[in-house]
């Protein structure tokens, strides 16, 4: 009996690993089988993903997303395919598309070396840097005016990481203070309890427009890091990817993709009609021929 049962567990150990790779396989095996992907979004993520008048998540990275799921039913032969939807905030995105809670997340992720040791990024579809949101008037052109203030940005992002750094390499004082997302840390500088909100900056000017009274804020500084956003996969999926870098490949030489970009930063959007007036950046312009997927540093 003794045998036997170490004979089992032995067995049970060596067919592990097989097992955790047949249940983990690929996100188009995945969605084959269950019949479903699962698309995250973020509520606040102007003009990228978030939250319309109806509750409804809509953008610029969530059309793509809808343009790759037409892809996904084709890839699949699913034409029934279920398109559900899962909000996800800058401090669980990662984890939830990891342990396969969502499938794809298309907002305003920042592609980088740190965070590609744990996901995959499909190619750049945008280029941004950290600046800051304060009240108009305020007397901030830069991180140094910020000495020894309260500066808030939301926890999980790489600009609270850029800043933190920088505040204790430089010895500036700041009380960096952590919001759960881009509408909380904007209300935080509304509210007087930070001075500024470092973000990217094509975000504050979606979170500017959008405000209830949009003079009352501006957007100061110059960009402390450019950083490339990309669509967010699980790691060491070679099919997945390939579709959605092929998707973005088509999008990108047609025409289409500019297109989707002066409806989304160029042309007045829903729900208040605000234009952000944001003209495409160089970086983004050469890599719609490059097609790169590099990461930031």
């Amino acid at each position: 009996m003794r045998n036997t049962a170490h004979r089992f567990l032995a067995l049970a150990a060596a067919c592990a690993p097989l097992l955790a790779a047949a249940q983990a396989g690929s996100t188009l095996d995945k969605v084959k089988a269950s019949g479903t992907i699962t698309v995250a979004y973020r509520e606040s993520s102007i003009p990228f993903s978030y939250l319309d008048d109806k509750a409804q998540p809509t953008g610029f990275g969530w059309e793509i997303c809808g343009r790759i799921v037409e892809e996904v039913k084709k890839a699949t032969g699913r034409a029934d395919l279920t398109v559900a939807t899962q909000a996800v905030t800058s401090a669980n995105r990662i984890p939830l598309l990891m342990n396969g809670t969502i499938d794809i997340e298309c907002g305003s992720t920042t592609n980088n070396s740190e965070r590609a040791k744990q996901v995959a990024f499909a190619t750049n579809y945008f280029y941004t840097g950290t600046r800051f949101l304060v009240k108009a008037g305020t007397n901030v052109k830069s991180l140094a005016d910020l000495k020894g203030k309260t500066v808030v940005s939301t926890t999980g992002t790489t600009n609270f990481k850029i800043i933190r750094n920088l505040n204790e390499e430089q010895k500036l004082g700041i009380d960096l203070l952590g919001a759960k997302d881009h509408a909380e840390s904007a209300l935080m500088v509304q509210s007087s309890r930070a001075l500024a909100f470092a973000m990217d900056d094509i975000l504050l000017y979606g979170l500017k427009a959008s405000s209830a009274n949009p003079a009352e804020l501006a957007v100061v500084g110059d960009p402390i890091q450019v950083e490339p956003y990309a669509i967010m996969l699980r790691k060491d999926d070679p099919a997945f990817k390939k579709l959605v870098d092929d998707t973005l490949a088509t999008l990108m030489k047609s025409g289409e993709f500019e297109k989707l970009y002066r409806k989304w930063f160029e042309s007045p959007i829903p729900p208040k009609g605000i234009n952000l007036q944001a003209p495409m950046s160089q970086e983004l312009k050469d890599n719609l021929k490059a097609l790169s997927d590099k990461p930031a540093t």
